[in-house]
């Protein structure tokens, strides 16, 4: 940001205030469509429509484009129809379509009548795909030409169409029947010879997404090829559109929100946080907390099973939250490494047992470490803080927590990483594999394994 856009910002509040709108329109003008996007967030949804109303329709539009849904649907709740008409013809298609996705359905068919003839058909057309495939995302604004064509005659035919383009970055190449042959980036054209054809720069060898193609799948595909946009085509492999990383980026930050939603052990919220009703924030989290409650309750079971040992050593209850939060700890570690890891494609679900066995060690290494210090402290305790009060035994309990731990965490490690990738293969999200499930599960199994070794080290002594 300039120091002049700096200046501009730190005049507006005062300007808004005053109503000057003479010099607060000359202000925006000064400001990028980033600054203009962050001022209008930022402000009441007063100063919202007085900011927006000021500002050109192309740059209006450019704007819009880039809002929070919310202060989308304020604007066009609150803007004349004839403004509203302005901006939806002059957005681009995916834009539009992300937008429309949002409304309640009414509403959607009231726009879509404001729409032009031309881009209320590629609307509708948009509109008909499923709701997460790509062909919701993509555009049908490109650059298509023909390989016959010589480099001047693409750079004339960018000149004369590339304005309305969402991008200029690729250059398609169509056969007569609109099949793609080739996609060739812009930077092998600016250092071409002007009368080399386009056929001596291909190479024919592309990627394409399909339009059904489910819109996960699309966020790796971008990745691994390294791409702005990617072409969109059909069975016949005809181009209908493209795909670009704006729209990508979006979906990517939607599935990480949600993901990390449902390892806190809720539901994913439909609209940001602050736009989500009592009521639906209930709903959303309530699922969840009373199965979690539910998975606890047979804690309380397990307890009763090993009632009469707690009886005779009382002293095996001071360590219970000790030993199943260290195991519920490690199970959650590993729920998110390997939910994280899922997502990024760094394995797949054939490669479980290299998984497993690194979970093995690393369970071992660190159950092994929090067996030592769980050991160590009873020692330290019994033997200079306060002598006698762990009794006689003392060396046999050190001993019995210290196995519990190494026991307990390799056993969190190993279901927290195996749990996320066994729904995968049932076809169910990973992510619902929550940190709190994980750690209820944990808790559950914890205790079993925690009186199993005590009843075998202790047995007739305190047991």
């Amino acid at each position: 940001m300039t120091t002049q856009q700096q200046l501009a910002l730190a005049q507006i509040p005062d300007l808004l205030e005053q109503r000057d709108l003479f010099r607060l329109k000359k202000l925006l003008r000064s400001l990028d469509t980033p600054e203009l996007v962050e001022l209008i967030e930022e402000r009441t949804e007063q100063d919202q429509l007085i900011i927006f109303r000021l500002l050109p329709l192309t740059r209006a539009t450019e704007v819009f484009e880039f809002l929070d849904l919310e202060v989308q649907r304020h604007f066009l709740e609150s803007l004349s129809q004839e403004r509203i008409a302005d901006i939806l013809n002059e957005m681009s298609p995916d834009d539009r379509t992300a937008l429309l996705e949002f409304l309640p359905d009414d509403l959607v068919r009231e726009l879509i009548q404001t729409l032009s003839e031309k881009e209320r058909r590629v609307t509708l057309e948009l509109l008909g795909y499923p709701e997460y495939s790509v062909g919701r995302l993509m555009t049908p604004d490109y650059i298509a030409v023909r390989e016959d064509w010589t480099v001047q005659q693409v750079f004339g035919y960018i000149r004369e169409h590339g304005s309305g383009s969402e991008t200029v970055s690729v250059v398609y190449v169509i056969d007569e029947r609109g099949v793609l042959i080739d996609d060739i980036r812009i930077r092998e054209f600016l250092f071409a010879q002007p009368e080399q054809r386009v056929s001596e720069l291909m190479d024919r060898r592309f990627v394409r997404l399909q339009a059904m193609q489910d819109q996960e799948e699309v966020i790796d595909v971008f990745r691994r090829n390294d791409r702005t946009a990617l072409p969109v085509v059909n069975e016949e492999g005809v181009l209908f559109g493209i795909v670009t990383i704006d729209d990508i980026l979006a979906i990517r930050e939607e599935e990480d929100t949600e993901d990390i939603q449902k390892l806190g052990g809720s539901e994913a919220l439909d609209e940001p946080y602050l736009a989500t009703s009592i009521w639906q924030m209930v709903r959303k989290r309530a699922g969840w907390l009373v199965i979690l409650l539910l998975g606890e309750m047979l804690t309380t079971s397990a307890m009763h099973h090993f009632e009469d040992d707690l009886q005779r050593a009382a002293v095996l209850g001071l360590f219970i939250p000790l030993i199943i939060s260290a195991g519920g700890n490690a199970g959650s570690q590993a729920t998110s490494l390997i939910i994280r890891a899922m997502s990024l494609g760094e394995f797949t679900l054939s490669d479980w047992w290299m998984v497993m066995r690194r979970e093995l060690a690393s369970g071992l290494l660190l159950g092994a470490i929090l067996g030592v210090v769980g050991s160590l402290r009873i020692v330290l305790w019994a033997t200079v803080i306060d002598p006698g009060y762990f009794g006689e035994y003392w060396q046999l309990i050190a001993i019995t927590v210290g196995i519990s731990l190494l026991g307990i965490v390799l056993w969190g490690a190993l279901s927290g990483a195996m749990l996320p990738m066994l729904l995968k293969r049932l076809g169910l999200d990973p992510a619902t594999a929550s940190a709190p499930f994980v750690a209820t599960l944990v808790d559950v199994t914890g205790l079993i394994i925690y009186f199993s070794v005590a009843t075998a080290v202790l047995s007739g002594t305190l047991l």
